[in-house]
């Protein structure tokens, strides 16, 4: 343990001073002074692997030994300008993926900073957001659900704390923490029942752990459930987990699917190379009679011109930019696989609250019981600004004095905060936007909130939880007075006050199982089964218009409300009121739903709310329309999982409410069992399962805990369903894009294949060289590869069904449309080219064959070999113009070229660019012409180039025309 040890001995109220602070934190300019002194809260960044052996990784895989080898073989096979060459397609490749790596890893680094940890600290005296890498030793940090521990903390309050320390002792279970003082047990040695302590020395000391001691909450934990405050004792390296040296190590990343998928088909392809080469090398031997020599040579430039070299780096640079175009849209990608999944997604899970909805609660009404079945309250205003609305009390004194009752208990039982910065005419909430509407409803009755709080200070809590679905709070209410303006409850004894009180809020439903008693014109009577059926008519009157509702209920006796056990605090209640809120659905919600719903993706709401609250939100924007069936948690724990799957097969207009967080992981599960790519949201810890269980999990960026993010794939910052759509939107993107760009690639490759086979079977010359290969291979599948990769969505992406989730990337439809059609068409335009040139100077099919030999064995006259030159500088060129027409037609696999926008994609254009200066570069600069063995064309020549581009594009439009 650190040097501040025995800040666990102590009792809490000495822990301010032994750490120089007080109950209301630190001052601005002590914590800057103490942040200057100790540094920022943070680890160092874990060692990464040098620069230089992250580029040899790009030179030594599986690809970039194989044309190792065959730069060697050429080397030794006496061609040592094609074994230079080869050597330099390792080099640009290894430089060209290594950048793109690179580039990659800085651009997931940034998105990092989008959501930095931000921790809950008393500064000044108020409770203040900051970024947890500036916390310092003395803070005092307010702990809750699902907060994630940035600094070693010890405890000064702890309410029902229960703490995940599985980070530091991997124990799966959350163990309880609590405020008092620790002591370490002491070990008495004895032998034969002789303690063996003499007179002057101490006794041994149990050896024990931080993370063992119940006062101590230890950076890198989870808050799992409860509520506490704790103060900083140590920050940054000097905690328990920096000293954990194993903890800071890099942690390699492990491939995406996709990746591997796409690994796996770079494999197949490479062996396909391999086998044209050895079959080349074997037909040139024996049927055209090559030496061996020359024969090794072609099968060499077979191999190299089939190995899709520049695949990979293709593939991280089109996912790196599908983040960061996701990030824009407010989607932080948190794993690369991620994107890849959305484009197969089928079913998506998604809370109501702060997704569907604004998350901006409003209190619209208060009910109380009444002697005609209640009464009923308008409250004025929206938003969290309590000057721009009121509430009319009732004329009555004692139907005021319940109403006073059900606000002050409302926002008493409560842990948000309201901020008005100074020089802002907009309030701000801190903490949950229920609790905090209500904490604006107070005060639009003229209530002084924190003169409530002093003068009701809190003695105890039971927080809320996903089971209960209530909170409860113990107020010393011994200021309450008879006779003061103010709602009040007797004692019976000289209407005396209570000494206690406790307020019990939560879902109506459940508050009011828990009552047995009611407050109805000043009067507490029992509660009769007509006042149950009124309480929830009432309830259900407001749910079906779409408010969430919260009922309010108070115990006073005289048993000890603070050592009674929860489960006998929350019986015996006296029901005092329904609070009912709305939370106004975000406007741009219904059109996504209608997205999803033309995409083919079904959307289930799953929410804690109430089934007819849940059910009218879900009318108002169009996610049902037709019968609705509600499914509540109670209802999911008497179907079996069979049938579970019948409902979630066959029925619609399913929406599950009142679900537990258990309950959700369930449903994600079954959902997966019938086959369906699930997205589920969430954002608390108690959804951390359901997200690492769900295909794709998504947490609130904005209102999530901590550990919610953790467990995600995708936190969204803007906590937006129409945000999950667009991201869904992209990775269907990415996906079209890489096969794109895989369709382009293999075009070529067939193009540059066929010329040799002509060769055997024609007995021909070839009418494309090694070298110049290399040059297509170079100029073509680089810059125009990777602006296919960039593509944006194409009009449609939202109305084409899920892809299914098998479906090969490298699908029979993929091969035959570039293999058997845009790659036969390119190969036989380059062959057409070829011959037309050998026509011009009067050969024919004949003449040529006769000269094949002497060409091959470089005996031919120099004007003869000059047209040879010629002619496969043609073809070279006739390939490099198609691909030209190619780029267009590989944008799209339905959509028209013409309805896309011939320069809605710059880099295409660029690209385009780069091939005719290599082009024209290796026509007319003197070095490249003798390594090519290139010439310039002619002007006849230079048209019929221009013919390729169309004529390829113009072949596919007709595919897609007549097929599609």
């Amino acid at each position: 343990m650190n040097s501040s040890t025995t800040v666990w001995s102590i009792a809490p109220e000495a822990v301010y001073e032994r750490l120089e602070t007080g109950p209301q934190g630190l001052s601005g300019e002590e914590a800057a002074r103490r942040l200057q002194r100790y540094g920022l809260n943070e680890l160092a960044e874990p060692v990464q692997r040098a620069l230089w052996l992250r580029f040899a990784d790009q030179m030594t895989h599986f690809m970039a030994l194989l044309l190792w080898v065959a730069g060697i073989l050429a080397f030794v096979s006496g061609t040592p300008q094609l074994g230079w060459a080869i050597w330099a397609v390792i080099w640009i490749n290894g430089l060209f993926s290594f950048s793109q790596e690179f580039r990659a890893e800085k651009a997931l680094a940034t998105l990092k900073k989008v959501l930095p940890a931000q921790v809950k600290v008393y500064r000044d005296g108020t409770l203040q957001s900051v970024l947890a890498r500036e916390l310092v030793r003395g803070d005092v940090v307010q702990l809750e659900e699902g907060d994630r521990v940035s600094a070693d903390l010890r405890l000064v309050s702890a309410d029902s704390l229960y703490v995940d320390v599985s980070v530091m002792t991997g124990e799966s279970l959350p163990v309880a923490r609590f405020a008092e003082s620790a002591q370490i047990r002491e070990v008495v040695p004895k032998r034969g029942g002789k303690v063996l302590v003499h007179g002057g020395e101490r006794a041994l000391q149990d050896p024990v752990k931080a993370q063992e001691i119940r006062n101590l909450v230890l950076a890198g934990s989870t808050i799992a459930t409860g509520r506490g405050v704790g103060v900083v004792y140590a920050t940054g390296a000097e905690t328990e987990f920096g000293h954990m040296a194993h903890l800071t190590t890099n942690v390699k990343r492990e491939p995406s699917t996709l990746e591997v998928q796409i690994s796996q088909i770079v494999r197949i392809i490479t062996l396909i190379a391999v086998g044209m080469g050895i079959l080349v090398f074997v037909l040139a031997s024996l049927v055209t009679h090559l030496e061996l020599k020359e024969s090794f040579i072609f099968a060499i430039g077979i191999i190299v011109a089939l190995v899709p070299e520049g695949l990979l780096p293709t593939v991280t640079l089109s996912l790196a930019m599908g983040v960061q175009r996701m990030a824009k849209r407010n989607a932080l990608v948190r794993r690369l696989s991620a994107v890849e999944t959305l484009s197969a997604t089928t079913v998506i899970c998604t809370d109501k609250t702060g997704t569907l909805t604004k998350n901006e609660m409003t209190v619209r009404s208060l009910w109380i019981p009444a002697t005609n079945h209640g009464q009923t309250l308008t409250v004025t205003g929206e938003g969290y600004d309590p000057s721009m609305g009121k509430i009319t009390f009732p004329p009555g004194k004692d139907e005021k004095q319940q109403v006073k009752l059900l606000l002050i208990g409302s926002a008493l039982c409560s842990n948000a905060h309201l901020i008005h910065p100074s020089g802002s005419s907009r309030w701000q909430e801190m903490g949950d936007p229920t609790e905090a509407a209500l904490l604006v409803a107070a005060l639009k009755a003229d209530f002084d909130l924190e003169q409530l709080q002093q003068d009701y200070p809190r003695r105890r809590e039971v927080p809320f939880d996903s089971r209960r679905r209530m909170m409860t709070v113990v107020l010393d209410w011994q200021k309450q007075k008879a006779g003061e303006n103010l709602p009040f409850l007797t004692s019976g004894r000289n209407d005396l006050p209570w000494e206690n009180l406790a307020f019990t809020k939560g879902a109506p439903l459940e508050v009011l199982r828990c009552c047995q008693s009611i407050l109805k014109a000043g009067q507490v009577i029992e509660l009769t089964p007509g006042d149950r059926q009124i309480i929830t008519e009432a309830n259900d009157h407001y749910a079906k218009e779409g408010f969430r509702v919260l009922g309010l209920a108070v115990r006073a006796d005289h048993e000890n409300l603070l050592e009674a056990s929860p489960q006998t605090l929350e019986q015996q209640l006296i029901f005092v009121g329904l609070v009912a809120m709305f939370d106004p659905p975000r406007p741009e919600v219904p059109e996504a739903i209608a997205r999803c719903h033309g995409a083919g993706i079904a959307i289930t709401m799953v929410t804690g709310d109430y089934g007819l609250t849940a059910e009218a939100i879900a009318r108002n924007i169009g996610l049902v329309k037709e019968k609705v069936r509600v499914v509540t948690g109670d209802g999911l724990t008497h179907l079996s999982d069979a049938q579970l799957r019948q409902i979630l097969k066959y029925r619609s207009g399913l929406i599950f409410a009142r679900m537990a967080p258990e309950q959700k992981l369930r449903l994600v599960q079954a959902y997966q069992s019938l086959g369906q790519i699930v997205a589920v949201t969430g954002d608390g810890v108690n959804d951390a399962p359901a997200l690492r269980a769900a295909n794709i999990g998504i947490a609130m960026g904005l209102n999530g805990t901590d550990v919610a993010r953790e467990a995600a794939d995708i936190v969204l910052t803007d906590d937006n369903f129409a945000t999950i759509v667009s991201a869904v939107e992209e990775g269907r993107t990415v996906y079209q894009n890489i096969r794109k760009f895989i369709t382009y690639i293999l075009a070529s490759n067939v193009a540059e294949l066929v010329p040799f086979l002509a060769m055997i079977f024609l007995n021909i010359p070839p009418a494309l060289l090694i070298m110049q290969i290399l040059a297509i291979d170079l100029g073509t599948d680089m810059v125009p590869a990777l602006a296919l990769g960039i593509e944006k969505a194409e009009v449609g992406t939202m109305k084409l069904p899920p892809r299914k989730k098998n479906q090969a990337l490298l699908d029979r439809a993929l091969l035959l449309r570039a293999y058997c059609f845009l790659g036969i068409i390119e190969a036989g335009l380059g062959m057409a080219g070829f011959f037309l040139v050998w026509g011009s100077y009067g050969y024919g099919l004949a003449e040529l064959q006769a000269v094949t030999t002497s060409i091959l064995h470089h005996t031919a006259d120099p004007i003869l070999m000059a047209i040879y030159a010629q002619a496969t500088t043609m073809t070279l060129a006739v390939i490099v113009a198609c691909q030209d027409g190619n780029v267009f037609a590989c944008r799209s696999e339905r959509t028209s070229a013409f309805k896309l926008g011939w320069f809605s994609n710059p880099l295409i254009w660029i690209g385009i660019a780069t091939e005719w200066m290599l082009i024209l570069s290796l026509m007319y600069f003197p070095p490249l012409q003798a390594i090519f063995t290139t010439t310039p064309l002619t002007n006849w020549q230079f048209a019929l180039l221009l013919s390729c581009p169309p004529l390829l594009l113009g072949a596919e439009e007709l595919r897609k025309f007549k097929f599609l």
